[in-house]
């Protein structure tokens, strides 16, 4: 089932608007990408607008009130390219992507067959003229045969002219018609695109040629219609490998994507049937038998089994299901069977809300991509200008002093036509237009494969200048599931203080609480409802339970009941020295006792910590934890006693974060993105742990699927990778270009030939950038 419309909520912020999300046709270059972007944007109610010249995509922001859909796609229209509203489907398997891809599909159809009907016309005549032993044979043989039929003496040199024009004219009306029309719009809009060389490049030589021909004052002159012709042929060709290998950035998506169920078992009065996956509706109930996938997110109600969850943890051992355990859709029953509650469905699935994730990051703009759209927006009048002062030189300056050349054979206005028309075609800067966005793409769709989702691709850029690291301590290195090690009873029994203790938390969610709850459960202890509970941010709980007041917290939450703790301060030390954390329970004002919880620090913790050190960045624990104890857990993870930040309340973290910024640190946070969301915000990267199917997407810029330490690592590489393939492909795109133009301006390469290397330096690009699809993090 598909929404109504293709727009959907920006953000949780309605002064954002609404955002949809469009196929783009019909860019060559970045200059096209900025011209859409200028037009969209001057539209009535547009806030905001950003197109992707390597995925096609455009994503718009705006004010549904003032401006509808159908108002930016004229706009698009009007700049000379096709746009079509991406209408995202409520199917887990359903992405953007498959939508923009058959509108890319169909575009890439229409220019294989200009490809073909190209290459059928312009190969002969490329023999015809080049081919030494035909270049005289053909035209003689053609002459001797028109002499024969409609008489007189016909000049091969003109046969010639005649079957060049005859074959290069289809070619440059009909197959080139796209860059003629291309080259009107950008006139239009005041700016210039490849469109603008080759229909000034292709025209030149074209033109000349018609007059060559057909004037009687230039019909000695030679004619280069295999110039024209064999140009847009080798444009034509190279446009469809870049649009081949830019298909192939987009299989991360398309990957996950096709991993969803196709239909699931339903309960539906009491008889099981098969229905598709869309039709499934939270609560409802659903059998999975062995060897199929789990069809939706829910939770187990009977049965047990063992789950592959590798497409979501990258972890290749499956997991034993019991009832009351999560199941994630798209992973795969292996044993037994069961029955599961529909919890999640559609689009709010975990796998759905990945697609979903990549799709934003790679439809995103890097800041670095700045600099290519600055260059695009003065390359293409810059190279005219070189293009006429080239010809200007040829024909006014060369003959002069040289007297041989590469093209001595013909006049200098020749020359200068050709060596003008050899610049405007290699300075196309279109692989300078995808030397960002295809890395984008592929790098994060590469984290996406790893369990890293970039949410954007700053994030990705951000992240590759990161030296300092901080991980919050509860839930991130730790397990964050902390188990009561110890009961000290002081002025009461021990179960009697465990009762109050726990009578007292059980109105509290936090994961100390749970410990001292499910200790007295387990002890069989029956607990009381409290009474005015309060909950001290970062401090403890009050209340009272059975008529008696009782505070349960830190050394803090004590001085501010009036509650001495001295005489056991070597107790509490010794506990704190151990890494265990100490709530102290206080009833009626008096300290009655001890209560030592202890979280275990992750099996991975130790190992990330030392090679994010050996990676350049220095790595900080921060916690609200006593600085004993936190101090001792660093220990553990390997973290130095002075970059601990303990004590630290849940709305200070953030200040922390600051104070670290202003010393000049560029700092990633890395938490469980619920009480760290303030300290994520102030982050110049946040990282997120996710957690089963409860994956914080809006709390950070990073998330780490398996939430696994180590991914923090490898998220790093990988920004740092895709960094390193953009630098290089701007390198080679910027090299490819300050090399060519001097060559074509010297009249060493032909426009042809200029033609086929500016095709092959855009495939070049794209094919680097595919490249990132052999990382490999060093933690895997």
């Amino acid at each position: 089932m598909e929404e109504d419309t293709v727009a959907k909520s920006a953000t949780a912020d309605e002064s954002a608007g609404e955002e949809a999300m469009f196929a783009v046709t019909g860019m060559t270059c970045a200059a096209c990408a900025a011209v859409i972007e200028k037009t969209v944007s001057k539209v009535p109610g547009v806030e905001k607008v950003n197109v992707n010249l390597a995925s096609e995509k455009m994503v718009a922001e705006f004010d549904p009130a003032v401006v509808a859909v159908r108002d930016i796609v004229e706009a698009v229209e009007r700049a000379g390219y096709g746009a079509k509203p991406i209408v995202e489907s409520t199917a887990p398997g359903v992405s953007a992507d498959d939508e923009q891809r058959a509108a890319q599909r169909e575009h890439e159809q229409r220019q294989r067959r200009l490809f073909a009907f190209s290459a059928a016309l312009s190969v002969p005549l490329f023999v015809v003229s080049m081919v030494p032993p035909f270049m005289e044979a053909v035209p003689r043989a053609l002459a001797g045969a028109l002499s024969g039929i409609f008489g007189g003496m016909w000049e091969p040199m003109m046969v010639a002219k005649y079957l060049g024009f005859v074959l290069a004219t289809p070619v440059q009306l009909v197959a080139g018609r796209q860059f003629y029309r291309g080259f009107w719009h950008a006139l239009k809009q005041r700016t210039g695109n490849m469109d603008t060389l080759i229909a000034v490049g292709t025209s030149a030589a074209y033109l000349y040629s018609v007059a060559s021909t057909f004037v009687p004052a230039l019909e000695a002159e030679p004619a280069f219609y295999e110039t024209a012709a064999l140009l847009i042929t080798f444009v034509l060709l190279g446009k469809l490998l870049e649009a081949r290998a830019k298909g192939r950035t987009g299989d991360a998506i398309r990957r996950l994507a096709g991993l969803a169920a196709k239909t699931a078992r339903v309960v539906r009065d009491g008889v099981e049937v098969d229905l598709p996956v869309e039709e499934v509706l939270p609560g409802d109930v659903i059998v999975v038998r062995p060897g199929e996938k789990v069809p939706v997110d829910g939770v187990v109600i009977e049965g047990r089994s063992s789950v592959d969850e590798s497409m979501l943890t990258g972890e290749s051992i499956p997991v034993e299901k019991n009832p009351g355990d999560q199941v994630i859709g798209a992973t795969i029953n292996k044993l037994g069977s069961f029955t599961m509650r529909a919890t999640k469905v559609g689009r709010d699935t975990m796998l759905a809300q990945i697609v979903r994730l990549v799709e934003q990051a790679q439809g995103s703009k890097a800041p670095v991509q700045r600099f290519a759209d600055r260059i695009s927006a003065v390359f293409v009048p810059a190279v005219l200008t070189a293009a006429a002062v080239t010809f200007l030189v040829w024909l006014l300056v060369v003959p002069r002093f040289v007297d041989a050349s590469f093209y001595a054979t013909m006049t200098p206005f020749v020359r200068a036509l050709l060596a003008g028309t050899a610049v405007v075609v290699i300075a196309c800067p279109c692989a300078l237009g995808l030397a960002t966005p295809t890395a984008v793409m592929v790098g994060t769709g590469k984290g996406a494969e790893l369990g890293v989702l970039f949410k954007t691709a700053e994030a990705l850029e951000r992240l590759e200048s990161v030296d300092a690291f901080v991980f919050d301590k509860t839930g991130t290195l730790t397990v964050g599931k902390p188990q009561v090690t110890e009961v000290v009873a002081l002025e009461e029994a021990e179960r009697d203080l465990l009762a109050l203790a726990a009578s007292l938390e059980r109105a509290s969610e936090h994961p100390l609480a749970e410990a001292v709850v499910a200790r007295a459960k387990e002890s069989g202890i029956d607990l009381e409802q409290p009474e005015g509970f309060e909950a001290v941010p970062g401090r403890g709980v009050t209340g009272a339970v059975g008529g008696r007041r009782v505070a349960c917290g830190t050394r803090a939450l004590m001085a501010s009941e009036g509650v001495a703790v001295e005489a056991h301060e070597a107790r509490i030390a010794e506990l704190e020295a151990r890494g265990q954390t100490v709530l102290l329970v206080a009833i009626e004002g008096r300290l009655a006792g001890v209560i030592a919880v202890a979280d275990t620090i992750k099996p991975e913790a130790r190992d990330a910590v030392a090679k994010l050190r050996a990676a350049g960045v220095d790595v900080y624990m921060i916690t609200g934890d006593n600085a004993r104890t936190a101090r001792a857990i660093a220990e553990q993870a390997g973290i130095e006693a002075e970059r601990v930040l303990a004590e630290v309340l849940p709305d200070r973290k953030a200040n922390e974060v600051a104070r670290l910024q202003g010393e000049g640190r560029v700092v990633a946070m890395v938490g469980d993105g619920i009480n760290d969301t303030p300290a994520l915000a102030q982050a110049d990267v946040g990282i997120v742990m996710g957690a089963g199917t409860d994956v914080a997407l809006e709390a950070g810029d990073v998330v780490l699927v398996r939430n696994d330490l180590r991914d923090a690592l490898a998220a790093l590489e990988l920004s740092r990778a895709t960094m390193r393939k953009i630098r290089q492909n701007f390198l080679w795109a910027l090299g490819y270009n300050t090399l060519g133009i001097p060559i074509a301006a010297l009249g060493l390469l032909k426009p042809e030939f200029a033609g086929a290397a500016m095709a092959l330096s855009s495939v070049s690009v794209v094919t680097s950038s595919l490249m990132l699809k052999r990382f490999k993090p060093s933690v895997r």
